[in-house]
């Protein structure tokens, strides 16, 4: 790993009309720290099976054709039926996780500790499967920003992503959200890949920097952002809100070669784009942050006001017997291990 600095460069930025336009590196920042790292070139990435270490499997599949698709999880059964239907990447949604284990609302109420207990369970369920977890602000400064990386490296994740709101952040597609400088967002992206470089053996964990900017500080400082934080060492470029095709399509030009992550949610700020509609224009990664708790919120309150105006959950369970849904979590691993290790307890489930 290498730090290098560079002279001010004329750059592209996206302005909210979706034109691509050039501008000059202000003043303050117009010599930059560069962050290089050989070892992490995505061309090391191109060939070979596909890795069992989450974080490579996830720098290969970055480094390949074809767009990440990664749906919101937000407990183990949701894991669990996005790995039955076949998707081979997942996404620990903050506002999922928040509102899965707490109850709450996605407003900076879960902790460090919420995240991780999430992220341990999920990452176990198939170790393989590269996992991308939201990790809110770093929550704290930055020795909590490489804390946080440190148990998420431990815990199994892939990769993370950090953005630049407030501490008393928000859901990116609520309004009124509030920005930290560039410098204060510029941190917390140098403290995570320090944190990361520090792990002995080299890590290939993934940082994601994304910014919130554009609905507070318009396009261009958004893409100007992404480009330092970039600069600064993070792997991927996260521009939430992102409002349009067009927009999306320049802003993916103005960061290349830096892969773009755009997150759809229904009925937020970003239209629902599709899986191949997003590769069309240009994005490595999409993530349905809402996906499965949506979900879950619909068919769980229609069981319930069955089952307050039937008396029973018939209906809802809709044939799933037990051992039919105990199947779906993983039933049948459990008891081949229990067999094959000379146990009898599970001989009849």
């Amino acid at each position: 790993m290498a730090i290098t600095r560079t002279p001010s460069l004329r750059r592209l930025a996206v302005r909210d009309n979706g034109t691509v336009v050039s501008y000059e590196q202000p003043a303050a920042v117009a010599e930059e720290e560069v962050y290089t790292n050989a070892r992490l070139d995505p061309k090391n990435y191109l060939h070979g099976p596909l890795s069992d270490n989450p974080s490579t499997r996830l720098r290969q599949m970055l480094a390949r054709p074809g767009i990440v698709v990664a749906p919101g999880i937000c407990d183990g059964i949701s894991a669990r039926c996005a790995l039955e239907a076949g998707f081979d990447c997942l996404y620990q949604s903050g506002a999922a996780t928040t509102a899965s284990r707490l109850g709450q609302p996605d407003l900076a109420i879960a902790t460090l500790n919420d995240f991780l207990g999430s992220a341990e369970m999920v990452c176990s369920i198939d170790p393989r499967v590269p996992v991308i977890a939201d990790a809110d602000t770093g929550f704290g400064g930055p020795a909590m920003v490489g804390r946080t990386v440190t148990r998420y490296v431990r815990a199994g994740v892939a990769g993370m992503h950090i953005e630049d709101q407030v501490q008393t952040k928000r859901c990116g597609h609520l309004l009124g959200k509030q920005v930290v400088s560039r410098e204060e967002y510029l941190t917390r992206i140098r403290a995570a890949v320090i944190a990361r470089d520090a792990i002995p053996g080299g890590s290939d964990f993934v940082i994601i920097g994304r910014t919130d900017a554009a609905q507070v500080l318009g396009m261009e400082e958004a893409i100007i952002r992404l480009k330092l934080a970039a600069d600064a060492g993070a792997d991927v470029c996260f521009i939430e809100g992102v409002k349009t095709k067009e927009l999306l399509e320049s802003t993916v030009a103005a960061l290349a070669p830096k892969p773009v992550l755009v997150n759809v949610i229904s009925g937020g700020l970003t239209p629902s784009f599709t899986s191949p509609e997003a590769e069309a224009m240009g994005a490595k990664i999409i993530i349905f942050s809402l996906v499965s708790c949506v979900a879950a919120v619909h068919s769980i309150r229609a069981a319930m006001q069955s089952l307050k105006k039937t008396g029973t959950d018939f209906t809802s369970a809709n044939g799933m017997d037990p051992k039919a849904f105990f199947k779906v979590m993983g039933l049948d691993a459990v008891v081949d291990l229990d067999s094959r290790a000379g146990g009898s307890a599970f001989k009849s489930v």
